[in-house]
């Protein structure tokens, strides 16, 4: 079965006026718009285009609930993801996420502890991790993830104070750990306050004539978050532009936070976010210090692997979704689907024939596919996305 869905984009402060509506071919809000959210989660479900065909059901969250054999398959309960087009204008809060053990712990004791689903002060707000991708749309796609190696922060340290001793409190923490350092620069221990201006200020100064991707960084964050930790947070990450077609995978306990750019994002879905800075939303230090990776990785690339012309296939291990993307050509394309899935087409014109359905989607257009379909022939000169179980 193919079932036309739909949504409004979420309007967060960072969204760009125009990128989603462009990419869709749709009229803009006027407000910012950051996130379409294509999924069951109850954040913001899809919505269903014809709901007479589904007995009434208005959203896709509604349909899985009353019928969730035949909207997920035998044995399933719930939607193993959620996709969306993520479009900032400016940088989302630094985060991570935990890994299921943590979140089924944290949920569960703050579910003892009594605090409300809904309050700003919530961690966790379900039992399930967060990994996710993100797929560069935008000829570049800005991001900050992962810890860097110490002797390359340390080098930028060096770099920013010159000589001048301003940063030795930096420096010495930084030596004893990342971790001490990360949790003096929150906490705002002695000399925490007068270190991050101290960055701040010599970053600016610096970006005059010349400076790295980091300080560089720095400098654009110091001047949207002044005084804020994370703006010195960010000199101790990995800074990475995507070009259009690259992906990253950012697993549990990996520090991240994008800067700008279209993306196609997916994820499970969860809203289990702890922050870590540049956001005036709750920022829980303990509890984010638990859940960090403080071990120095490479860039987390995920690299697509080939399931025939025209598709490449992100599928990190171990996560339950995998993200497709199809440009059928001349000779049309077959997508193999793990179960329910969602194809999103970004251009063009594309007709998808499953093994009882077909669908013709224009740009813009979006759909929900049941497992029953099991594979694709997709045909039509376009582009399309697709996010599938594994």
């Amino acid at each position: 079965m193919f079932l036309a869905i739909t949504n409004i984009p979420r309007d967060y402060a960072w969204g760009s006026p125009s990128a989603i509506a462009e990419l869709l071919g749709r009229q803009p809000s006027g407000r910012p718009e950051s996130e379409l959210w294509l999924g069951a989660h109850p954040g913001s479900p899809s919505v269903v285009v014809n709901p007479a065909v589904v007995d009434g059901a208005d959203t896709l969250a509604d349909w899985i609930a009353s019928e969730p054999d035949r909207a997920l398959g035998q044995g399933r309960r719930h939607l193993p993801f959620l996709m969306k087009v993520l479009a900032a204008d400016s940088p989302l809060s630094i985060q991570a996420h935990p890994t299921p053990e943590q979140a089924r712990e944290g949920f569960e004791r703050e579910n003892r502890a009594g605090v409300p689903l809904q309050a700003s002060n919530r961690n966790y707000k379900d039992p399930f991790p967060k990994p996710e991708i993100i797929y560069a749309l935008s000829e570049t796609f800005d991001a900050l993830c992962g810890f860097r190696p110490l002797d390359e922060a340390l080098a930028d340290v060096d770099t920013l104070d010159a000589g001048s001793g301003r940063l030795e409190a930096l420096r010495e923490h930084l030596r004893d750990s990342l971790e001490a350092t990360v949790a003096w620069l929150f906490d705002g221990g002695d000399g925490a306050e007068s270190a991050i201006a101290a960055v701040s200020r010599a970053a600016t100064e610096r970006v005059s004539t010349g400076a790295s991707p980091s300080v560089a960084t720095v400098a654009e964050l110091a001047e949207l978050y002044p005084g804020d930790p994370g703006v010195v947070i960010a000199l101790l990450l990995n800074r990475v532009s995507l070009e259009r077609g690259e992906a990253l995978f950012l697993p549990a306990g990996n520090i991240h936070a994008y800067l700008g750019g279209l993306g196609i994002e997916l994820m499970a879905p969860s809203d289990n976010v702890l922050r870590g800075g540049l956001t005036p939303k709750h920022v829980d230090v303990p509890e984010l210090l638990r859940v960090l990776d403080f071990d120095p990785l490479p860039l987390p690339y995920l690299r697509p692997t080939e399931a025939g012309p025209g598709v490449s296939r992100f599928d990190p291990e171990g996560v339950g979704f995998a993200l497709l993307h199809v440009v059928p050509g001349e000779t049309g394309a077959v997508v193999s689907l793990g179960g329910p899935s969602i194809v999103l087409v970004t251009e063009g014109e594309l007709h998808l024939k499953g093994q009882d359905g077909n669908i013709r989607l224009t740009r813009g257009e979006s759909v929900y596919v049941t497992p029953d379909e099991w594979r694709l022939a997709v045909t039509g000169d376009g582009e399309a996305f697709v996010a599938t179980s594994a």
